[in-house]
């Protein structure tokens, strides 16, 4: 008699954050003033409380359905490898500083457009799966051929095309997805005895 298969719940972080983008970006489309309200960063005066919720909740809305698509298949690839070889709290840390880093960076940089989506977070996601191999003292060669292909291409882009895409929070994703797997690959220094 064969097993049955059954589905199971995989990588929870991963999931839980795919639905809410779900959610916000059914949101989005349903209603242009919650975009604006909740799910996209833009300048704002520093006395308005949910200009502070947006540096994190920009990620999680999106344009549309094909906007939305592009980024959760490379979050859903990459999101079960990460949570499993690192955890969640590392992962949701990754995610968090992703947010608030490129929500600030977009602000002052481009203080009259509003930016939403998770790219920033797929790219960091990217980077940080570059890591994968890492050991002490090497750099995996993955991550340099990844990094000049992702990142190349974003800078490149931004340079060269003009589009609605905000190549400056992908390659702050990047970096910061590099960063993080620097850091949580590192082996801890022993002190001398």
């Amino acid at each position: 008699m064969k097993p049955k298969l059954r589905i199971t719940l995989n990588a929870p972080f991963t999931l839980i954050f795919s639905l809410l983008c779900c959610i916000a970006t059914i949101l989005c489309v349903i209603s242009d003033d919650l975009r604006r309200l909740l799910f996209s960063t833009h300048a704002a005066p520093l006395t308005d409380p949910l200009m502070y919720v947006r540096l994190f909740t920009h990620v999680l809305g999106h344009s549309g359905f094909p906007h939305l698509i592009g980024n959760l298949t490379l979050i859903l690839l990459l999101g079960p490898a990460l949570e499993e070889k690192y955890g969640i709290p590392s992962l949701l840390l990754v995610v968090l500083a992703t947010a608030l880093i490129t929500g600030v960076f977009h602000n002052l940089v481009f203080p009259q457009t509003y930016l939403l989506g998770a790219s920033g977070v797929a790219f960091a996601m990217i980077m940080l799966t570059s890591f994968a191999g890492f050991k002490d003292g090497e750099i995996p060669l993955t991550f340099i051929l990844v990094a000049l292909l992702y990142i190349g291409v974003q800078i490149w882009e931004g340079i060269t095309v003009q589009d609605n895409i905000s190549n400056l929070t992908h390659i702050i994703g990047g970096l910061v997805g590099s960063g993080a797997g620097w850091i949580l690959n590192r082996k801890p220094r022993k002190l001398p005895s």
